[in-house]
């Protein structure tokens, strides 16, 4: 178990679909402004809690997500190695 955070989701499908809540809910909460009022500002928590914090966050486990199981980090003696994390 490493120490820095990891921002992947158990599934490709689940984050892209943790994405398409999370960035919808930040444009319609601009977007929906001169239709309901501020009331539709209420959408912008639920699209930082879809991003977990941030776009770049979302972005960042994006490429986690995907690389997941394909690279391998092995550290020793203070040097690192990436290996391709497929059999064979």
């Amino acid at each position: 178990m490493t120490d820095r955070p990891d921002f992947a989701s158990a599934s490709l499908p689940r984050h892209l679909l943790r994405g398409a809540v999370g960035f919808g809910s930040l444009v319609g909460a601009f977007a929906l402004v001169p239709v309901v009022g501020p009331v539709a500002l209420l959408l912008l928590p639920v699209g930082v809690l879809a991003l977990r914090g941030c776009p770049m966050c979302w972005a960042i486990g994006l490429l986690e997500t995907v690389s997941r199981g394909r690279l391998k980090r092995s550290c020793a003696d203070g040097s690192c190695t990436l290996t391709s994390g497929r059999p064979g």
